[in-house]
């Protein structure tokens, strides 16, 4: 794992897998890890030749957690993520998010939008008010949710079976995870949505089967975005069929 140390001096930590084709970078959901999510799925055959790097966002995974140096909002999420890209010199990207990582790489492309390749999101939060999970999270209080509200919600998932999700929650501070649920439901303006279709680069929504039917499927596709479906797979997809996954992203570069 490599490191990135912010001007904040706090340190991003990465995977930089090797690949003589144009570089993906993987942005995670909500208590999640790309360190976690995504090994699997980039070791697939259809990704293998591709630079990929697994980045674990501030607060999450083996990043570091500040408590006092960093707002966790989309946006300066997207901001250190245009430095870090910078810092390595790559011309051209491809962008990969997932859920809340959805809405960081909507706006982190908008940010290095003359670099950006394709941009492939996957369940992605496209307007505010945010999904299910980051709604039971702002229903606490900040502090409430670091005394109690986090390990309530860690409990939920161990007692449901989603103890992936649970091993995720467990490596990423609580106070990150309140503050990235509140800047999901606030939004931004212009929406994640309105961005996301005035791009100018190849766009991917991807969908797991066990989600739809969703109203927004004709949506994307009337403003000309590639829909793709991963079978056997809802949300969770980088965990539910990684094989199906990566083929959708592959399949999204062309």
């Amino acid at each position: 794992m490599q490191e990135f140390k912010l001007d904040n001096h706090v340190v991003l930590r990465y995977h930089d897998l090797p690949g003589d084709e144009i570089p993906i970078i993987f942005i995670h959901g909500i208590g999640c890890a790309s360190s976690f999510d995504y090994p699997q799925v980039v070791s697939m055959s259809g990704l293998a030749n591709h630079r990929r790097i697994l980045v674990d966002l501030i607060g999450s995974g083996f990043s570091d957690k500040p408590t006092t140096s960093f707002d966790y909002s989309i946006s300066n999420h997207a901001k250190y993520l245009e430095e870090f890209v910078n810092h390595l010199s790559v011309n051209q990207w491809i962008i990969f998010g997932h859920s809340m990582g959805g809405a960081v790489a909507i706006e982190f492309a908008h940010r290095v939008q003359d670099k950006v390749q394709a941009l492939i999101l996957s369940e992605a939060n496209l307007d505010s008010g945010g999904g299910f999970f980051s709604q039971k999270i702002a229903s606490y209080s900040e502090s409430d949710f670091i005394k109690f509200g986090y390990s309530e919600l860690l409990q939920e998932c161990l007692l449901s079976g989603n103890t992936q999700w649970a091993a995720s929650i467990s490596n990423s501070l609580p106070m990150a995870i309140h503050r990235n649920a509140i800047s999901l439901i606030k939004g931004c303006n212009p929406s994640w949505r309105q961005i996301y279709y005035s791009l100018d680069t190849a766009k991917t929504y991807i969908y797991g089967s066990h989600s739809l039917p969703d109203p927004d499927f004709s949506e994307l596709m009337n403003h000309r975005i590639r829909v793709e479906v991963v079978a056997d797979a809802g949300h969770s997809m980088a965990w539910e069929n990684p094989e199906k996954l990566a083929l959708a992203i592959k399949r999204s570069i062309g």
